[in-house]
């Protein structure tokens, strides 16, 4: 290292699954799941920030650069910085890793900055950090407030987007979530939110169920509207719950399609059929945290 390292913060998030999507009507819901993000972030004396991101570097660092660039700005800190992360979070499938690569980078900085005798900001206030940074990048169609709080607050959250507002949140029962994660990728800044608008109002009785506290209705409602709007095949969906699951649809604009059930073993046997990769995990009601 070439500057003399001032101080380090680690911390882990997790990623989310959609529960409604709020790209048509600027309001969501989503839930906390057991795949994560962690950060690393050292403060240097001088010097730029520098990040790596995934597996081997081979994710785009630009995200968590600007994370870690507006945490040190809202200090008017002329630290440098060096930024990791790694994750188990499948990049690009709807699995909000944006939402959880940036709760993970802003929150590690908090810690560092904290080390260093500086007050850390609330909550709120790192998760909108957060959010801002996504959106400067092109990340984020929505800002993903409901994704976002999903992640860094653990549970389930019931949102709107457009006023960064918690309408809902409780914790979500232990149940496995299983996941069919197809190859391709899907980014949310690439999505076609006009054709997505289109099915507004049925999206909006989705969002309903989930502030009346029904969200596993909500999520399987909100699967099949959006499989209708942007040209998804739902056969996945209606498999996992012929096997037996609560609830199943798209994750965000996809391609990942997510089901939650008390037998993961049941599902994950019926989409065998289907391209990709099946992964369980769980329901996670702890959120971001700093690692010690």
């Amino acid at each position: 290292m070439g500057a003399d390292l001032l101080a380090e913060g680690r911390a882990e998030s997790p990623g989310a699954a959609t529960i409604v999507n709020a790209m048509a009507t600027g309001r969501g819901a989503a839930f906390a799941i057991g795949l994560k993000v962690t950060a690393t972030v050292r403060l240097i004396d001088g010097g730029g920030i520098s990040g790596t991101a995934g597996a081997e570097g081979r994710e785009d660092p630009l995200l968590i650069e600007e994370c870690v660039r507006r945490m040190l700005k809202l200090f008017d800190c002329g630290y440098g910085a060096e930024i990791e992360t790694e994750s188990n979070l499948p990049v690009a499938r709807g699995l909000s890793s944006s939402s959880a690569a940036s709760n993970a980078a802003v929150l590690a900085t908090a810690a560092a900055l904290e080390k260093l005798g500086y007050d850390v900001p609330d909550d709120e206030r790192l998760i909108d950090l957060g959010i801002d940074s996504s959106i400067e990048c092109g990340v984020t169609v929505t800002g993903a407030f409901d994704d976002a709080s999903a992640s860094y607050f653990g549970g389930a959250v019931v949102t709107d987007n457009t006023s960064r507002e918690i309408l809902r949140k409780e914790d979500m029962p232990s149940l496995e979530v299983v996941i069919l994660c197809p190859h391709a990728k899907s980014y949310s800044g690439r999505a076609d939110v006009d054709a997505m608008k289109l099915l507004a109002p049925q999206v909006e009785i989705a969002h309903r169920e989930a502030c009346e506290g029904d969200l596993l209705k909500a999520m399987t409602l909100n699967g099949l509207i959006y499989c209708a709007s942007i040209g998804f095949e739902p056969r996945p969906a209606l498999a996992a719950l012929e096997a037996g699951a609560m609830a199943s649809g798209l994750s965000g604009k996809g391609p990942a399609f997510v089901a939650v059930t008390e037998d993961g073993r049941s599902v994950a046997e019926s989409w065998a059929e289907f391209e990709g990769d099946v992964i369980i995990t769980e329901t996670s009601n702890t959120g971001s945290k700093v690692l010690r």
